[in-house]
């Protein structure tokens, strides 16, 4: 019965009128209390003045409480805000029996039977302090105790016992919407092993396994360690992995609520908190200079990156917002989610960049200032398959827009590049290049100043690895990794866009900005950690099949060609790549050609101009690796003549 009681109505909280009357009452029995240490267990004293004054420090007790609010905190939440408050309402209640009993001495209208002596004011006042802020604190961890011992509980493990462990200790004590109890710490400094916090024993990293799991009912282990670095972080997450409980993070301090921490922040490890590299903090001191009073134009506003390239730009005190997708349903959604968030001053437009009467429609009617290019068809194996509609986006689109940016004077133009651009091996990464290209040479003539971002891969971005080894896992495997060798470079979506907009700010044209992304990942690897942070075992649960490379594939990503160097910025994650010039009469020459050609939907022809733009264009398992075999027997039969 009292487990039911306690599930039942473990959100409800004690009326606060029965804890005035409670409070009140522990003052009274404290008065009498008062009398019989003075005067001993004999009452020897004026009994008919204690009954007179009885009542009235009852009436003075509850003014007293009633003017400071004490009875209104739960008092299983009791803290030191609490105790302080009935601090207060003491020092109030003394002061108001003081200023009665002067008044007994000194005025014929208060009855002398009220002069209290001073020794009961002053016992009374001791008694007060220490028995009403010690019954709060009985009542809480009694509660508590019944509730961890009776209660249907969590038992979990704080991992961590410094000045965050405590903090993550306290949010869950005083949550009451999770039935949790918090068995111990455990820490790596072998000093404080054995000793208790709170009275919670400290564990050592050292006591982990699997019998202590089982042995003690585990189910949860809070990762509650500040700024812990992500190579320590993934090695302690292998560990507790593998012992069959839920591995949990508390958020970074800045992202507590308030400033406090809130037990719905505490969440269960993700691969994106594991990835060995550290976060980026971009500079961010002149962007609000750059976007004030601005007209913003985004392409590709409802995909991954334009998203959230909206929503970064939205905090500053731009003009307008042109947010501009041909996918209608993606696009209504960021609407939404912007006016939720009462962000008003943005214009939706569905339209393809590839229809120029549309574009130049609303260059002409909102006069953009900055242009953020990021919509282009991205996946590999899909363009390999489709070689003119990457053409029609990548670089016909492309090159639509920065014409129109410079025609109608747009002071900036920050084009989202890839690294699959960097001695591409696919069509898609080749269309990037020649789009990287064109809009080099176009700087050169043109009043905007031209900008490009190079990226790897983005954590969560539509199509990205991560949610298709999520929705494999869902179905029960097996998760697909096409060789187990492959490694890319990953970043956040936060990081990536953050990078567009400061690219944006410290550009002044004809820079192609590259991000320091730390070490490649093995995909292989990834695929194992993603396995066990559900929960499962490799290969046990979930096995990883070999589907060998797909079409355009390559092992490994580049972020800088064979033929480009670097320059520093002011920021030392960030680097400026400085690739040959080109004879842009004839590159521009060249790329009218491929569009032009491209409305012939001749693949193997047109993938050949593609080539000859970029001449280290080189294709891997495609079937343009033909046009590759053609051009180096016709480059031998010209090096045999000419010997």
């Amino acid at each position: 019965m009292i487990k039911s009681y306690l599930i039942n109505n473990s959100h409800k909280h004690a009326s606060k009128w029965l804890v005035l009357a409670i409070d009140v009452s522990i003052t009274i029995f404290n008065f009498f209390l008062a009398y019989v240490i003075r005067f001993g267990i004999t009452l020897n004293f004026d009994i008919t003045g204690f009954v007179y004054q009885l009542p009235v420090v009852g009436v003075l007790a509850t003014l007293s409480f009633l003017m400071i609010g004490s009875y209104k905190g739960v008092v299983r939440h009791t803290g030191m805000r609490d105790a302080y408050n009935l601090f207060l309402s003491v020092t109030v209640l003394i002061a108001l029996t003081a200023f009665l009993m002067l008044s007994s001495r000194t005025s014929p209208l208060i009855p002398e039977l009220l002069n209290i002596p001073v020794s009961i004011i002053c016992i009374h006042y001791m008694l007060n302090i220490i028995t009403l802020t010690t019954s709060r604190l009985i009542f809480k961890y009694c509660y508590y105790y019944i509730k961890s011992k009776i209660g249907e509980t969590s038992r979990i493990l704080i991992y961590g016992a410094g000045d965050s462990g405590l903090i993550t200790l306290a949010a869950i004590t005083n949550d009451s919407n999770r039935s949790l109890s918090v068995f111990g710490f455990i820490d790596d400094n072998s000093q404080k092993k054995g000793k208790t916090i709170n009275g919670i024993k400290v564990y050592a990293s050292s006591s982990l396994s699997q019998s202590f799991i089982t042995k003690n009912n585990i189910k949860e282990i809070v990762v509650s360690i500040p700024h812990i670095d992500k190579k320590r972080l993934s090695e302690i997450s292998d560990d507790l992995l593998k012992l069959n409980v839920k591995v949990k993070i508390i958020p970074a301090v800045n992202d507590w609520i308030d400033g406090k921490l809130q037990v719905s922040q505490i969440k269960e490890i993700q691969i994106e908190d594991l990835l060995d590299r550290a976060p980026i903090n971009m500079e961010n001191q002149n962007i609000k200079k750059e976007l004030d009073d601005k007209v913003i134009l985004i392409t590709g506003a409802a995909g991954s990156i334009g998203s959230e390239i909206v929503r970064q730009a939205s905090y500053y005190n731009y003009k307008k917002l042109i947010l501009v997708d041909q996918a209608e349903s993606p696009l209504y959604d960021l609407q939404q989610e912007l006016l939720s968030k009462g962000v008003s001053n943005f214009v939706p437009i569905v339209a393809d960049i590839r229809d120029h009467q549309r574009i130049e429609t609303i260059f002409e009617k909102f006069r953009p200032n900055m242009v953020f290019h990021a919509a282009a068809y991205k996946h590999v194996p899909l363009m390999e398959s489709n070689p003119c509609e990457a053409i029609k986006i990548n670089v016909l689109g492309t090159r639509k827009l920065a014409d129109l940016s410079s025609e109608y004077g747009v002071d900036k133009f920050v084009f989202v590049s890839t690294d699959k651009a960097v001695n591409p091996t696919n069509v898609m990464g080749a269309t990037k290049r020649v789009a990287e290209m064109y809009i080099k040479c176009l700087h050169k003539s043109s009043k905007t100043k031209f900008i490009t971002t190079r990226f790897g891969n983005v954590l969560g971005s539509n199509g990205s690895v991560i949610p298709l080894f999520k929705k494999q896992i869902q179905k029960g495997g097996p998760l697909t990794v096409t060789h187990q060798d492959v490694t890319r470079f990953f970043m956040t979506i936060p990081e990536a866009s953050q990078l567009v907009i400061e690219a944006g700010t410290m550009g002044n044209g004809g820079e192609i900005f590259i991000f320091d992304m730390g070490e490649s990942v093995r995909i292989f690897d990834l695929a194992k950690k993603m396995i066990r942070l559900s929960g499962l075992k490799y290969p046990n649960d979930i096995d990883i099949k070999i589907t060998g490379l797909r079409p355009g594939e390559k092992l490994y990503e580049e972020l800088l060609a064979d033929t480009e160097n670097t320059l520093p910025t002011y920021h030392k994650k960030i680097m400026i790549s400085k690739f040959d010039d080109n004879d842009c009469g004839n590159v521009k020459d060249k790329i009218d050609d491929l569009c032009i050609m491209n409305l012939l939907n001749q693949d193997h022809q047109i993938v050949g101009k593609l080539k000859e733009i970029v001449p280290e264009y080189i294709s891997n398992n495609s079937t343009f690796e033909s046009i590759d075999k053609i051009n180096n027997d016709t480059v031998q039969r010209k090096q045999k003549v000419l010997i």
